[in-house]
Order: structure tokens, then C-alpha cells, then sequence
């Protein structure tokens, strides 16, 4: 049994902050939800007024008295939709989510052009999965669990505090029991109360709104504390570190035809982590690191472009192991046929001393391309293709750089489910795959792939030791609204190492 209860200065700061704002904008909203109740006119803003109208513009709903009622037909003129019994979030205070109208009005404690609308809700899911796998050097059947909290406190309708919360695991190693392997017949209890994510994100020009009484002329999204970044889908950024961001939206140009285009900066200075650099044990680095960048998303040229320039600086002993990284991709559908990305991910830069390997040095292509079918939302055959040279990096993430590019170069972040090689270190190959997802009820997936190596075999540096072939396929459904079950199955052929191979079965409860 591995337990620890390791609070910090960040969990406690937020665990104020949060307190702090619900109760004073709670008390607030109370009052003003009083008075309301207690009757009297309608109040608006001084700038609207009533629209001046002629009683002839209103005439009687027309009347059905000679047609029969018929419950179907009124469901038919919605598609057939009826009313979906959601699952509720674990914990609700204040106003619900998903809840229909009329509201109750806002309080003012952040000023009356920026109302605050408390609500305060745990929610999240719980997954537990059995599973068998071969990792080649190691076989182990188990049962594992983890438990994924989002607690999430609004105060008006931009501005919010956010936390994650994984109780049931610690240091990637997750709650289980053992039935086949080494440790067969052993169960290992993993907890920790370490706050994965926990920020303040909101709007500056709506607070300054309400701080100066007048409606502010720009938009300029915020976020800071221990804060999750994603960009281009995950693969050069997917990561939680201390620091923050800003972004200018909704930027267009005529002369260079550009419909929108968004801007943020983002900067961090602990929790980063990347493959890149690790600590003598294996393990990623989190404690000597700090990362700073920019990213544009751009809409023109009939698609979009992704593009970014961020930075890894190390210190202690990791001040020479830091790199730089630029990313620039492009998408868009070509034909009513194909949909198409093209990425690139240019690592460089850095200058190892103690004649170590170098980690951060290459550059990758990657192709996305999805067919376009008859059933466009439903049927989707992909073939995803990439080529690696050197040593490419994405700048702050704690996977490998080709986890989007099928299922085979995927994990499960539970059972340790195996993968193909998926670091795209000299390296070229692809995933060919097709998607059906039912009546958008269910999904299964069949994927062949392959990785072939650049140069000799067991060259130094490269991960995969030889050319690799995979077998993938996944079916999901749910059985309820809140109930999902899955299933995985793969099998690898690793030349000039042992194969892998993978079954598991997944249920996952979601509030």
C-alpha cells in the first residue's frame, strides 16, 4: 500500500480562493434571489428600451381544434428526438448545469456589467478496466482503477476557478490487483490528494466591464495557476504546469483574407514535463523546467493554419538539456472527398554537455487524411502517415509525439495497455483505419499499422530498436446515459524484439 497526503502551497491558495468567492458571491446572489421573489417590475439596462409596436402586429395562433392531437407527430417535426435523461454531476450548489429557464437575476458584487451567477459542481468519471498484457518483456493480468474529479466553481459567465483532482493514483501508477505475472494475487493501493490542475481563468474585458461600469471594446481570455495547455490536438502541447496564458480573439483581415485568427501567449515555470528530459530513474522531470511560447490558429485560404514557436529552459542539472521547438500545419477539406492535415514539429537547439546523447533534435512531417464517405459523420476511413528524422520533440507533453496517429500508438492511462513505438525518432510508417460509428450510438475501430526504421538497426538514440507492425481494434457503447463499456485488442510484431499484445474490457461511469 502506497498512501501520502502531500498539500502545497498552490492547493491551499486555491482551496482559499475558491471559499472566498463562493461564499461572497453566494450571499450576494442570495439577497438579490430574494428580492426578485418578492415581485415588482422587470429591470433592464439604461441602454435597452421597448421596441415601439401596433397591436396589429400580433394576431391569434392558428387552430388545430379540427385536427387530433398526436403525441409522434410533435416529436417527428424534431427528428425523432426525445428528451435525454443526462446524468447529474456528483455534487451541485447554487444554479445546476443543463437546467431550462427562467433564471434567476445576478448579483453585482463584481460590478453591474459583469453579474455574477455562482455555481459550484463536482464532476467527472470513473473507469475501471481488466486487462492482459504483454509488453514483451513482462505479461500481467489485472484489474485497475482511477477516478478523474473535476471540481468547477463559476462566478459570472467568463470568469470561473477550475480543479482536477486523481485520487486513486500516484506517480502513473494506478489503484489495482494482479491476477497473472510477477506480482499475481497482489493488490496495490495508490492515492494521493496532489492537485493535477487547479486555475483561474476569465475574460479582462468583461471584469474591466464590470469594474468601470462601461461595456469594454475588447476580449482578452486569461488563465493562470496550475494550468492545462492543448495545442494542435495535443501533439506539440498537451500538458498542466504552473504559469499561464493570454490570447487576442477574433482578429480578422480582408487584405490578407484572413475570416478569424487567434493569438496566445503562454509561459510556465514548474510541472512542465517532456520525453525529452528525464531523471536517472526514467522518470519525466517536472521540478527543473520552464516553458514559454506563442501560437497562432489562422482561418484562411478555405481551411485553417496552426502555428507556434515555444522554448524549454532547464536548470540545475538540466540547464544545458532545454530546446526550442516551431510548429506550423494546415488543414482543410479538398474536393468533398478528402480531409486533409499536414503538421510539422522542428526541434532544435539543444546542447547537451557531459557527452550525453542528444534528446531534442529533428524534425517531423505528419499527414492526417480521412475519406469523406456517403455517411460522412459516421463512416470515416483514415490513413495517417508521418516521417521522422533525428530526434523530434513536441515541447511540453508526457507521451509520444505519434499518440494521434492511430490506436495502435495508443496506451489506455491505467493498465499500461502496449503500444508501437510511437516517439517518431528516425522513424517513418502510418496507420490505415476505418471508423463506424453506428447511428452515432457506438464506435468501432479497425486499424492496421506500421513503424519502419531510418538507419541501422540498434542505432543509438532511436527508440524503436526495428521495424514494427500492428493490429488494433476497439468497440465502444454505451448501455446508458451515464455507462459506457469498451473494449481493446491489439497485437504487435516487433522484428529483432519480442511481440506485444493486449486484451482489455473498460466500464466507465460518468456524473
Amino acid at each position: 500500500m502506497a498512501t501520502s497526503l502531500n498539500p502545497n502551497s498552490i492547493r491551499w491558495a486555491g482551496v482559499a480562493v475558491a471559499i472566498a468567492a463562493l461564499l461572497a458571491t453566494g450571499v450576494v446572489w442570495s439577497e438579490a434571489a430574494s428580492a426578485a421573489d418578492a415581485g415588482g417590475p422587470p429591470t433592464m439596462s439604461k441602454e435597452a428600451k421597448p421596441t415601439d409596436h401596433k397591436p396589429t402586429d400580433f394576431r391569434p395562433d392558428p387552430s388545430y381544434k379540427d385536427k387530433p392531437y398526436s403525441p409522434d407527430a410533435q416529436t417527428d417535426i424534431y427528428g425523432g428526438k426525445r428528451a435525454l435523461d443526462a446524468p447529474r454531476p456528483l455534487f451541485e450548489l447554487f444554479r445546476p448545469i443543463y437546467e431550462e429557464g427562467p433564471f434567476r437575476p445576478g448579483a453585482n458584487p463584481f460590478g453591474d456589467k459583469n453579474l455574477a451567477f455562482p455555481a459550484f459542481s463536482i464532476f467527472g468519471d470513473w473507469r475501471t478496466a481488466v486487462a492482459y498484457n504483454d509488453n514483451g518483456a513482462a505479461e500481467i493480468g489485472q484489474i485497475a482503477t482511477r477516478l478523474n474529479l473535476d471540481v468547477d466553481l463559476k462566478l459570472t459567465a467568463t470568469e470561473r476557478i477550475h480543479g482536477f483532482f486523481r485520487p486513486l493514483d500516484k506517480n502513473g501508477k494506478f489503484t489495482r490487483y494482479e491476477f497473472f505475472g510477477n506480482d499475481r494475487k497482489q493488490g496495490d493501493f495508490h492515492s494521493d490528494l496532489n492537485i493535477e490542475t487547479m486555475f483561474f481563468e476569465g475574460d479582462v474585458g468583461s471584469m474591466m466591464s464590470g469594474i468601470t461600469g462601461e461595456h469594454a471594446k475588447f476580449d482578452l481570455p486569461i488563465a493562470a495557476g496550475l494550468t492545462p495547455f492543448l495545442f494542435q490536438n495535443g501533439v506539440w502541447v498537451e500538458d498542466a504546469f504552473v504559469g499561464g496564458g493570454a490570447s487576442v480573439m477574433a482578429i480578422n483581415s480582408r487584405l490578407f483574407d484572413i475570416s478569424n485568427m487567434d493569438v496566445t501567449i503562454f509561459g510556465g515555470f514548474d510541472k512542465v514535463t517532456t520525453p525529452a528530459i528525464k531523471n536517472a530513474d526514467n522518470t519525466l522531470n517536472d521540478d527543473d523546467l520552464s516553458v514559454y511560447g506563442i501560437a497562432a490558429f489562422v482561418e484562411a485560404n478555405q481551411g485553417y493554419w496552426e502555428a507556434g514557436y515555444g522554448a524549454i529552459r532547464g536548470r540545475n542539472n538540466f540547464s544545458n538539456d532545454g530546446y526550442q521547438s516551431l510548429t506550423l500545419a494546415f488543414t482543410r477539406r479538398y474536393g468533398g472527398w478528402l480531409s486533409n492535415s499536414l503538421r510539422t514539429i522542428w526541434t532544435f537547439g539543444q546542447d547537451r554537455d557531459r557527452g550525453l546523447q542528444q534528446t531534442a533534435d529533428g524534425i517531423i512531417f505528419l499527414a492526417e487524411n480521412s475519406l469523406v464517405t456517403s455517411k460522412p459523420s459516421t463512416l470515416v476511413p483514415y490513413l495517417n502517415l508521418w516521417v521522422g528524422l533525428d530526434r523530434p520533440q513536441p515541447l511540453a507533453d508526457d507521451t509520444g509525439i505519434l499518440k494521434n496517429t492511430g490506436i495502435n500508438f495508443e496506451t489506455d492511462a491505467l493498465t499500461g495497455f502496449p503500444k508501437l513505438d510511437d516517439t517518431g525518432q528516425d522513424t517513418y510508417g502510418g496507420a490505415l483505419g476505418i471508423q463506424y460509428l453506428f447511428g452515432l450510438d457506438q464506435q468501432l475501430v479497425f486499424e492496421v499499422a506500421t513503424v519502419q526504421i531510418i538507419g541501422d538497426v540498434n542505432e543509438k538514440g532511436r527508440a524503436a530498436v526495428d521495424d514494427q507492425y500492428g493490429f488494433g481494434i476497439r468497440y465502444q457503447i454505451p448501455i446508458s446515459p451515464a455507462w459506457i463499456v469498451r473494449a481493446d485488442a491489439m497485437y504487435g510484431l516487433l522484428k529483432s524484439a519480442d511481440d506485444i499484445r493486449g486484451v482489455r474490457l473498460e466500464l466507465r461511469r460518468k456524473f
